[in-house]
């Protein structure tokens, strides 16, 4: 880990998407990690200002560059970390090392931690593990000790089988499988793998890692300490609402404002594709199999998830007890996240307009006789994909997990 005081360079990696928007929104106000390149195959050349308005103030003048560029900006980003040199204004305009940068790059000094970079990869699935794979072999041929997150869906399984099953198609950099861990931040520390042969190294032993993603961050962070501390059967009844920006910036039939202002549906039900992700998920955190039955519904809200995770208390509440069972299940979960600083878990359950925008999850619970009900509420684009992978880029690096976190939700929409 990382103990150095200066800033380490990060690039973000397709960069154009409504996750890399919200990253580059987080990133521009982090104390330890830099903007050192945005690298987009769409965008090339055009100001980042164009494609997110919002974010003028923090990158006026930076522009997107090639993924042709990525070897080179790692040359710059691993020379700059190697050196200590302080960065005059960041790699923002392609072809220059020295152009006008967002807040973070323009006002760096000091330099940052020897041969430590870092990049966050929020290219769609299919697209990120041969952007990650340049990456990584650009930052080997540069001498460079480069920490990877990837957003995407290509590093969440251990076996290329698995992940061409589930999404249909070859994946992109098998090879750099093994590099990967999998799991939420919170649940790092939990006994994961196996003791087979075959199996691949342990988390410890891999520098990158794979966030789960959205749905399964708002599922797992219910129902995996529920499982893991004896409260509930591992067979579990999900439904989940999303807002559209889960679904990328290409109106689709189902994405499109028309059609889901004032609407509300379901979509690919019990076969869904984050539904193997968090059934391996939850067996590796809890030890066991764990049988999730998933409904994703499409809501008429731009950001953010709530979840509601319905399954059968092993120890039900005796009759007139149900709420002095339900009070000791939220204290378990206290508890069990009592040192995870963006978990809350509350009384009643919770809103979705009082996580959105920022990196918290809010937890809740009801009891009835042997039901139990848990509910889930966070950011899709901040807790769900690009605060997630900060928070990840923090712990790799050996920052404070909350650095650059710490914004309050937005409140009223």
């Amino acid at each position: 880990m990382s103990g150095a005081a200066g800033p380490v360079p990060v690039l973000v990696v397709g960069g154009s998407g409504y996750v890399a928007g919200e990253a580059l929104r987080l990133l521009a106000g982090h104390p330890r990690l830099l903007v050192a390149g945005v690298v987009s195959e769409s965008q090339a050349g055009q100001p980042v200002a164009a494609a997110f308005p919002h974010l003028a103030s923090a990158y006026p003048d930076v522009r997107f560059h090639a993924v042709e560029e990525l070897p080179r900006l790692i040359d710059l980003a691993a020379e700059v970390a190697a050196d200590g040199a302080a960065l005059a204004g960041g790699w923002g305009t392609p072809g220059t090392s020295g152009t006008s940068s967002s807040a973070g790059v323009s006002g760096a000094a000091g330099g940052a931690s020897a041969g430590q970079l870092a990049a966050l990869c929020a290219a769609p699935h299919g697209a990120a593990a041969k952007l990650v794979d340049l990456l990584l072999a650009s930052a080997e041929r540069a001498g460079a000790r480069l920490r990877v997150v990837d957003l995407s869906a290509d590093f969440r399984f251990a076996a290329a089988a698995d992940y061409e099953n589930v999404y249909g198609h070859a994946h992109g950099a098998p090879d750099r499988l093994a590099g990967f861990r999998c799991a939420l931040p919170e649940h790092a520390d939990l006994a994961f793998g196996t003791a087979a042969a075959d199996a691949p190294p342990p988390l410890a032993a891999r520098e990158h890692v794979a966030h789960p993603g959205c749905f399964p961050t708002a599922v797992l962070l219910a129902a995996v300490p529920l499982l893991r501390l004896g409260w509930i059967e591992p067979n579990l009844q999900v439904v989940a609402v999303t807002g559209s920006t889960g679904a990328g910036r290409t109106p689709s039939p189902t994405t499109h404002h028309p059609a889901r202002r004032s609407n509300l549906f379901a979509y690919s039900p019990l076969v869904h594709r984050h539904e193997p992700e968090m059934r391996g998920l939850a067996a590796a955190a809890v030890g066991a199999p764990v049988a999730i039955h998933f409904v994703p519904q499409a809501g008429p809200f731009a950001r953010g998830i709530y979840a509601t995770v319905q399954a059968r208390l092993l120890r039900p509440a005796r009759p007139g007890h149900d709420a002095e069972q339900a009070a000791a299940v939220r204290a378990d979960l206290e508890r069990f996240y009592a040192a995870a600083p963006f978990v809350d878990v509350l009384a009643e359950p919770p809103r979705l307009q009082d996580v959105v925008g920022s990196n918290r999850c809010r937890l809740g619970v009801a009891v009835a006789g042997d039901r139990l009900v848990a509910f889930s509420a966070i950011d899709n684009l901040t807790k769900g994909a690009a605060g997630g992978g900060i928070q990840w880029l923090n712990r790799l690096l050996g920052f404070p997990e909350t650095a650059g976190l710490t914004q309050p939700g937005i409140g009223w929409l």
